[in-house]
C-alpha cells in the first residue's frame, strides 16, 4: 500500500468539536489545511475556529457520507465516537485511527486484555457482569475500584469497594452493566506519555508528563514529569510498544501509574490528543496536535523535544463561581499580567461546575520558574494549588 502524503490545502475531517478538536482545527490551518467538523452541538469549540460545520449526530448517515466525501482523511477527538461511523467512513476515505483500534479502547476489559497479550503491566483485574462473578472474586483484588467496561471518563462510572457486600451494592449502583474490578494498589505518582504514529510506521513519543487530578479530573499536569530517567524511559519504551503493536495511526495518550516500589504500570489508554498534553503546544518543538495533522496526512512527524519546562493548570467551570453561587467572569486580566503565563479558553457558552472551559501554561526556563508562576497565577485568579509543589 502507498502512502502518498495529503498536501496542505485539503479537507481534513473531524468527528467530535470540543476543545481537542479546537485545537487540533488550529493546528491543521497553520498547517494550511481546511477542517470540516462533524458534531451536533450548534456551538461546538471546534466549530468556530474551523471552515465547514456539519451540524448532526455522529450516526447520521448522511452527514458521515458528506463527510467522507468531502475530506482526505478524518480523524477523532474522543474515545467514544461510535466504531460503526469509523468504518462507514473508512469505506470513503483514509480514517485514523482505525476502528479495530479505538474499539479495543472503548472496553476496559478488551484494552487490558490487549495489554497483557503485548506484555504490557496492567493492574490485577477480573470482569465483573454478573452475581455470580462477584461470588468467584479472588479476596486478593479488595480493596478494588469497579470501574464500567464502556463509557467512563474523569472519574465517572467507578467505585471503591473493599468486600464483596461493597462490591455488589456498586455493581447494582452502576446499572449492573459490565464493568471491571480492579486492585487498587499503593500509588505514588499518576504520569502519562502522548505518542503519535504515522501509516509509514514512524512513532515518536513526547515528554512524560506528571499529572494530578481533583474529584477524578486532571487538574495540573508537570512536563517533564519528576520521575527518574530510568522510569521516563520505560514509560516512554512502552507507549511506543503499545502504539507500535495497535497499528496505530494518530495520537495515543498512555496513562500510567508509578507504585511506591517504583514499578510502572498502565491504567488506560486514550486514542486521541489528551488534557495532559496542552502543555506540548508551548513547551515542545511540535504539540501533540502537530502530530496528529501530520499522521492522518502521512507527513513525516515532528520533533518531541521540550524547549522549555510547563506546569499546565486546568480552568473548570468552578472557577465562574463565587462562594454564595452566583456567577462572574475570571479576571482574565491577572493572568495575562504574568509574561510566563499562556492562557486558552475554549470558547464554551455555558460555565459548568466540572467542565472544563480552559487552560493556562506556565512556562520556565527551569521547573521552579515555570511551578512559581503557577503558584502566582492560582493565586491571583483563585484556583486551588498544586498539592504536590
Amino acid at each position: 500500500m502507498t502512502h502518498e502524503p495529503i498536501l496542505p490545502g485539503a479537507w481534513l475531517g473531524l468527528l467530535g468539536g470540543g476543545q481537542l478538536g479546537r485545537m487540533f482545527a488550529q493546528a491543521a490551518a497553520t498547517l494550511g489545511y481546511r477542517v470540516c467538523v462533524l458534531e451536533k452541538d450548534p456551538h461546538a469549540p471546534a466549530a468556530a475556529v474551523s471552515e465547514m460545520h456539519l451540524c448532526a449526530a455522529y450516526t447520521d448517515r448522511s452527514a458521515l457520507e458528506k463527510l467522507g466525501e468531502k475530506c482526505l482523511s478524518v480523524t477523532t477527538e474522543f474515545e467514544n465516537v461510535p466504531a460503526d461511523s469509523l468504518e462507514i467512513l473508512a469505506k470513503m476515505t483514509k480514517v485514523s485511527p482505525a476502528a479495530k483500534s479505538v474499539s479495543i479502547t472503548q472496553d476496559r476489559l478488551d484494552e487490558k486484555s490487549f495489554l497483557s497479550s503485548i506484555g504490557a503491566p496492567v493492574a490485577p483485574h477480573c470482569l465483573i457482569a454478573s452475581a455470580q462473578d462477584i461470588e468467584n472474586v479472588d479476596e486478593n483484588l479488595f480493596p478494588g475500584i469497579l470501574k464500567t467496561a464502556r463509557l467512563g471518563y474523569d472519574g465517572k462510572g467507578q467505585i471503591r469497594v473493599k468486600n464483596k457486600a461493597e462490591l455488589t451494592e456498586a455493581f447494582n449502583t452502576l446499572g449492573r452493566v459490565k464493568c471491571v474490578l480492579e486492585k487498587m494498589l499503593p500509588l505514588w505518582r499518576e504520569v502519562s506519555v502522548i505518542s503519535a504514529r504515522n501509516a509509514m510506521g514512524e512513532a515518536t513519543t513526547f515528554p512524560v508528563s506528571e499529572n494530578e487530578h481533583r474529584d477524578g479530573i486532571l487538574a495540573v499536569s508537570i512536563m517533564p514529569a519528576r520521575i527518574s530517567q530510568e522510569q521516563a524511559d520505560k514509560a516512554r519504551s512502552i507507549a511506543k510498544h503499545i502504539v507500535n503493536s495497535l497499528d496505530y495511526v494518530g495520537v495515543l495518550c498512555v496513562e500510567f501509574f508509578i507504585l511506591e516500589n517504583g514499578e510502572i504500570i498502565v491504567n488506560e489508554l486514550a486514542p486521541r490528543p489528551h488534557n495532559s498534553g496542552h502543555a506540548t503546544i508551548e513547551g515542545c518543538i511540535s504539540s501533540q496536535y502537530d502530530q496528529q495533522v501530520r499522521a492522518m496526512t502521512n507527513m513525516p512527524l515532528g520533533d518531541t523535544t521540550q524547549i522549555q519546562y510547563t506546569v499546565m493548570l486546568n480552568i473548570l467551570g468552578n472557577l465562574w463561581f463565587k462562594p454564595d453561587g452566583n456567577k462572574f467572569e475570571p479576571d482574565w486580566d491577572k493572568v495575562l499580567a504574568f509574561p510566563h503565563a499562556k492562557l486558552h479558553l475554549y470558547g464554551k457558552l455555558d460555565a459548568r461546575k466540572g467542565r472544563k472551559m480552559g487552560h493556562i501554561t506556565c512556562v520556565g526556563s527551569t521547573p521552579e520558574e515555570a511551578m512559581k508562576c503557577a503558584l502566582q497565577v492560582c493565586d491571583a485568579i483563585g484556583l486551588p494549588k498544586p498539592e504536590h509543589i
